[in-house]
């Protein structure tokens, strides 16, 4: 067996967080990398794509089960639904379809990356105690978080691949069209904020305009993901990542509101989901007037997700520390990540 060779299943390519996945892996060079989608996607380089419904385990046993040279799975798949107890059977089943047509086909694999969050905490269910570490005892059910990782677990149990569970905060960074990208929200709600010649104001609960919080950089996060995949001190274990520092947003606000030249007036609970349901023609309009990508409203609205990050009136955090102490030790600071993204949505015309 060649122990150097590595080829990457990245299940959910096109996502937020598996889109920068299959970036940290192609752009490293010595990866073989296999995108699994629901829409697939042009080879380039070192890169392919499989397309597949991942609720159907006779479609995976059929796209992935030739893929015998696979040696990481990296899954970042994920199914939304309208409660939490109706989460847990996709995001259950579409692992396990992922895991149970490769394993028994590829003898060469490794290592098999789940991607969390802090929902394992109950951090989706209110305040919870922070800040939480990956000992905290879990939480009532149903969580699917929880059931995946239980999963694995018991899968791994005699075998010789591993397993890694990575926990981030609210993830920021590039991806279109993904229900939980949080630097797009604020981009398209300020730069729609900015047409009507209105002032930025912080559309959530007042008491989490002063809560803390922190955030998970895109980039960041494929950096620890591939780290833990291939450290062998981290095997079987699940690892919390965020940037490394936090804030409120009664400070960072105003700072992102001069990032888009607005001016900031008092807060107002709304939400989002509401608000802007009515404001494609506004976004139809500003596409035309400044030549943006012809993206479509909902490719780059997510305000469910904006609804729920700015409904969290207690702190929002995890301790990161335990990743330091197995070795991971890469910092972004999280204005200079919010400047970034935005100037990387202006560059590739997204946002005005």
């Amino acid at each position: 067996m060649d122990t150097h060779h590595k080829a990457a299943l990245v299940v959910g390519a096109h996502g937020i967080i598996g889109g920068h996945i299959v970036d940290r892996l192609t752009e490293l060079g010595d990866w073989e990398v296999i995108g699994v989608s629901r829409r697939g996607g042009k080879p380039k380089g070192n890169l392919r794509h499989v397309s597949v419904d991942l609720l159907d385990p006779d479609a995976c046993r059929s796209a992935l089960g030739g893929l015998d040279q696979v040696t990481h799975i990296f899954y970042a798949a994920y199914q939304d639904r309208p409660s939490w107890t109706e989460l847990v059977a996709p995001n259950l089943a579409m692992l396990v379809n992922v895991v149970e047509a490769v394993e028994p086909i590829a003898p060469g694999l490794r290592h098999v990356s789940l991607m969390q969050g802090y929902k394992v905490y109950g951090a989706h269910l209110g305040p919870f105690k922070t800040p939480a570490r990956e000992t905290d005892a879990p939480h009532m059910p149903p969580e699917f978080n929880a059931d995946q990782q239980a999963f694995l677990e018991d899968r791994q149990r005699g075998k010789d691949w591993t397993w890694s569970a990575i926990r981030p905060s609210a993830v920021c960074g590039f991806a279109l069209g993904s229900p939980m990208n949080l630097a797009l929200v604020i981009a398209v709600y300020a730069a729609i904020t900015k047409e009507l010649g209105l002032p930025l104001r912080f559309p959530g609960n007042p008491g989490a305009y002063d809560a803390l919080l922190e955030v998970t950089d895109a980039n960041l996060l494929a950096r620890a993901t591939v780290w833990a995949a291939t450290d062998e001190r981290c095997v079987n274990q699940a690892f919390n990542i965020n940037n490394g520092d936090q804030f409120r947003w009664s400070e960072l606000w105003p700072k992102i509101a001069d990032m888009f030249g607005l001016e900031v007036a008092p807060g107002l609970s709304m939400r989002l989901a509401d608000v802007m349901a009515d404001k494609e023609p506004v976004w139809q309009t500003m596409t035309t007037k400044y030549a943006l990508e012809p993206r479509s409203y909902q490719e780059v609205s997510c305000w469910p997700f904006g609804d729920a990050v700015f409904s969290w009136d207690y702190d929002m955090i995890a301790d990161g520390s335990k990743a330091r102490r197995f070795g991971f030790y890469d910092y972004v600071d999280t204005e200079t990540m919010f400047a970034r993204v935005f100037a990387g949505l202006r560059e590739r015309r997204i946002i005005p």
